[in-house]
């Protein structure tokens, strides 16, 4: 497929070397003259100013070129990097037509194994995000960050108000867990979260994050994509949304959030939605969103191709239960510490799925307590 079609490619201010050559600059394969081998590429960046989905309209300036241009200055984290930018994408006719471009490309990165980093654009873009993996014959589990949960009902709302609803319900669902990041209760309907609750997903409000950010580690291991609202950041860190919040996630925690990610061995696309330029005008929200897709992209690099759970690499524990199930199976890597545990279905015993878990849920078995992580996953098999 020929996706240099759908996107146009930078200015050359965003394409130039750095003069110091150790910055990504210098690292990254980027859009001008000459469409980027994304094929032989670990990453793909992919800059979005669709804003037909905001009731705000779009900002004057380009936000992904923002990000970008502080982006390249930072240093290479260790190890080699295989990053292209695809440039910036070409919105199509109808906000439905870039939802349905984005499935396209997405999925075509997919199939070759090219992870896409989606910047900029109103959040609701991650509906086509989520599109692209319709076709893997497999239920798939995504996580998103924000201080909202964008679950409107009313015909009248925007559709970033109302996205996370429109991927809940799509049909045919291929959707297994979903995983709600750092909103804040006091912005979202009591009713929303009841909603979430019923439907055996996870939620961590932002106070929890900030309790112990550890916490946030395991959903994010789960997901096969993630969305990320700059929304979810307090403004005093990130001035780049309206209305203004001082309440939400610092530029550290965001940080760890995006490192998290990118070192899952299972997350295929990120998406970093959002950022209004207008508003940044020191610049300081473009750079700490530089600083996450930094951390994004070293996580990446540190993965540990952790999924083969009867290797050596992995320690087996088996726990034993006064009640029903009788035992629980758990696993523990031992390079990184990570803790799965292993759910068989209570109704159909060949259905089976290891989830990433804590060491607290293993502790609370050991104390002969079903986690509660557990029960949600059971319930998800059904």
């Amino acid at each position: 497929m020929n996706l240099a079609i759908f996107f146009d490619p930078l200015r050359e201010e965003l394409t130039a070397a750095s003069a110091a050559s150790t910055t990504l600059a210098n690292y990254a394969t980027r859009f001008q003259e000459t469409f980027p081998d994304w094929r032989a590429a670990d990453l793909a960046l992919i800059g979005l100013d669709e804003w037909r989905g905001s009731a705000a309209g779009a900002p004057a300036t380009h936000g992904a070129d923002e990000v970008r241009r502080r982006f390249y200055q930072l240093q290479k984290g260790s190890g080699s990097v295989r990053l292209v930018d695809l440039g910036n994408l070409r919105p199509g006719l109808t906000l439905e037509d870039t939802y349905l471009r984005l499935r396209e490309i997405i999925g075509t990165l997919l199939e070759h194994n090219t992870v896409p980093i989606l910047l900029g654009g109103s959040h609701d873009l991650d509906y086509g995000q989520f599109l692209a993996y319709e076709n893997l014959d497999r239920p798939v589990s995504f996580a998103t960050v924000d201080s909202h949960v964008d679950m409107a009902e009313h015909d009248t709302a925007a559709p970033e108000a109302a996205h996370l609803r429109r991927i809940l319900m799509h049909e045919p669902s291929f959707l297994f867990n979903f995983a709600q990041l750092a909103h804040q209760q006091y912005l979202v309907a009591a009713d929303v979260l009841a909603a979430l609750e019923k439907l055996h997903f996870e939620t961590l409000r932002l106070g929890q994050v900030r309790d112990d950010i550890r916490q946030a580690e395991p959903l994010l291991r789960q997901a096969d994509f993630v969305s990320f609202d700059v929304a979810a950041l307090r403004w005093n860190d990130a001035p780049a949304y309206s209305p203004a919040n001082p309440f939400g996630l610092t530029n550290e925690e965001a940080a760890k959030l995006a490192w998290y990610a990118g070192h899952n061995d299972q997350l295929s696309s990120f998406g970093l939605y959002g950022y209004r330029p207008d508003y940044d005008v020191q610049g300081l929200a473009a750079s700490t969103l530089a600083t996450m897709l930094w951390y994004f992209v070293e996580g990446y690099y540190h993965r540990r191709g952790e999924t083969d759970f009867q290797s050596r690499r992995f320690i087996r524990y088996a726990v034993g239960l006064p009640g029903s199930p009788a035992k629980l199976v758990f696993y523990k890597a031992k390079r990184t510490e990570k803790w799965w545990l292993e759910v068989e279905s209570m109704a159909n015993s060949d259905i089976k799925r290891i989830v990433p878990c804590s060491y607290e849920d293993y502790f609370r078995a050991a104390q002969g307590d079903l986690p509660n992580r557990w029960i949600l996953t059971q319930a998800l098999l059904g």
